[in-house]
């Protein structure tokens, strides 16, 4: 009885250990005595005890291969450190497994050497402005050459790319020159939008100071007109009312001589005098006399 238990004991240990539960995004590569049998995706899976064994535990997840920086020579002989970034995710758990030894050094050597074709076509310009290119080159260049490793490359990048120092520092010069020159333009402009704007504001002022002298003369003339008006207005009230009194010949003839009087006290050299106010006149001047003479002899 003893036996039984033990012997039972160690096949539920045994069968324990044989059943096996794959995580999500994983895979389970089996070997059966040595050979490749099958390959477990997600789930539990129960192997044959001693003559099968799990191989290899493969993750499906896309992973990053940072590789240190790499010395590479342009097509105009200058030596850059380029470091390199690769994404990419395990399609064929059985050919990973078996396709090549040591994939990642694989990896990184052939991505080396890729990069070293590319940019030795290149010259050190073309290289700093045309980083997309040479990703997309080199992302089809691996994903075909890791293909028969169950490797699937979906997206190379090029980290750093560093060229040589003083090669940087005539850089940095440069950039800080188009940095000045912008400045000096957008100065340049921001001056000019400041003349613009001062010159629209002393047309604008210059306008007003026009419209307003014109305010003003239109005003300075309507006064003028309404006193024109008034007197106009007023002379003919005067004439109508001396009209409506119907006055004699004889007050027509002495407003008639006060108005020539008034027109000789002017700048006139000549003033012909009609006869009827000659004979007037001459009888004004005879009156005159006769009052003066006996205040003269009263005297």
């Amino acid at each position: 009885m003893p036996y039984i238990l033990i012997l039972v004991v160690i096949v539920i240990v045994i069968l324990v250990r044989c059943l096996r539960i794959v995580q999500q995004a994983r895979a389970y590569v089996i070997e059966r005595l040595g050979a490749y049998k099958t390959t477990w995706n997600v789930g539990i899976h129960l192997k044959m005890p001693f003559i099968e064994r799990v191989a290899k535990i493969v993750s499906l997840k896309e992973q990053v291969a940072d590789f240190p920086p790499q010395p590479v020579i342009t097509k105009d002989n200058v030596t850059m450190q380029i470091d390199t970034v690769i994404y990419f995710q395990i399609t064929d758990p059985k050919m990973y497994t078996y396709g090549i030894e040591q994939p990642m050094v694989a990896i990184e050597n052939l991505a080396a050497t890729t990069l070293r074709n590319i940019i030795g076509d290149l010259e050190l310009d073309q290289c700093l402005t045309s980083r997309d290119i040479i990703n997309t080159k080199m992302r089809a260049i691996l994903d075909e050459a890791t293909d028969p490793w169950g490797i699937k490359v979906n997206r190379v990048e090029l980290k750093n790319i560093l060229p040589p120092k003083e090669i940087q520092n005539a850089m940095e010069k440069q950039m800080k020159a188009e940095r000045e020159r912008r400045e000096a333009i957008l100065r340049a402009e921001g001056e000019k939008r400041a003349a613009i704007l001062e010159a629209e504001g002393e047309k604008e002022s210059a306008i007003l100071r026009a419209d307003a002298k014109k305010q003003q003369q239109i005003l300075e003339a309507e006064g003028q007109a309404e006193a024109i008006l008034k007197v106009q207005t007023a002379t003919a009230e005067g004439i109508r009312l001396i009209n409506e009194s119907c006055p004699t010949d004889a007050v027509i003839k002495i407003r008639a001589l006060e108005a020539f009087a008034a027109a000789a006290n002017g700048k006139a050299t000549k003033i012909i005098i009609p006869s009827e106010i000659q004979s007037l006149a001459g009888l004004a001047a005879g009156l005159v006399e006769a009052v003066k003479e006996p205040q003269q002899k009263a005297e």
